[in-house]
């Protein structure tokens, strides 16, 4: 998931309203936000974050704060109207919702490295190279969002959302943004491959006489009531794909792809062989 964005980051009210929902319900709990935090299981960083609405809050921490504050449904009910931060592109936002919500993510990557994988520094080294140069703001904006939805990974959520990764041999081959960060991102994905057991990374080898992702990226997703999406990136667009017969063709690329791809265990090999190389 690139979200390599060039439009114009809007503020998210919504965010902000959560945050101050939130805040008022820790209060009255009699909680400051270091005695919350560890009840929740999150960095007293990440609590400050959701109530100055900077961060979307994850599922998992939503129900987990519902229960610790004996909040009556209002936690749950105003998530459902937050949106995200600035920094995601404005065609990205709908499947970043339906990301938020998913129990299965399905992801094939042949540009980059997907988000929900990326480093500080490697993200900051895609935005650079996408023309037109953006802002300073702009960068940190776009790097926060990406990180934030990073906590997706988490299996704390009740049930963990299950991920697929499917990254070609060469986008890593690629070295975007140097050998230094190029190990940094690797040492990343392997922590990512050992610690995230609802994480399964798979590489796709650079000789691959057979191919079923060649019409390019894709993701799938499932929601928890069992409706399955499609979103496919290009330039400047995103396309969120609801038709059965559209999501039932792509599941079955996907699935011819995860046959041709390396397995999780020769794909961690083979990162640690050109972690080695670098």
């Amino acid at each position: 998931m690139t979200n390599s964005t060039t439009n114009e980051p809007e503020p998210s009210d919504s965010l902000k309203t959560f945050g101050l929902v939130h805040k008022a319900c820790r209060k009255r709990a009699g909680l400051t936000q270091e005695e919350f935090a560890p009840l929740v299981g999150y960095q007293p960083s990440t609590v400050a974050s959701i109530e100055q609405g900077r961060r979307l809050p994850p599922r998992a921490y939503v129900e987990r704060a519902e229960e610790v504050l004996d909040a009556f449904g209002v936690l749950r009910a105003a998530a459902k109207y937050a949106t995200r931060q600035p920094g995601l592109a404005s065609w990205f936002r709908k499947w970043a919702d339906l990301e938020e919500q998913a129990v299965t993510l399905h992801t094939y990557e042949c540009r980059v490295v997907p988000g929900l994988l990326q480093t500080d520094a490697y993200a900051r080294a895609v935005i650079w190279s996408v023309p037109p140069l953006p802002t300073e703001e702009q960068v940190e904006q776009r790097v926060a969002a990406r990180l934030a939805r990073q906590e997706l990974l988490s299996a704390r959520s009740e049930p963990p959302t299950a991920f697929s990764f499917i990254i070609e041999q060469a986008v890593l081959e690629r070295r975007t943004g140097g050998d230094d960060i190029t190990r940094e991102l690797i040492d990343h994905l392997l922590e990512v491959n050992n610690h995230h057991w609802n994480v399964e990374l798979q590489l796709m080898p650079r000789q691959q006489t057979t191919h079923a992702g060649l019409d390019g990226p894709v993701q799938l997703l499932e929601t928890p009531e069992n409706e399955w999406f499609a979103y496919s990136e290009g330039q400047q667009t995103g396309v969120l794909i609801s038709d059965r017969k559209d999501i039932s063709l792509i599941q079955q690329r996907y699935a011819k792809m995860r046959s041709q791809a390396l397995t999780p265990e020769d794909s961690a090999s083979l990162l640690r062989e050109m972690q080695g190389a670098l």
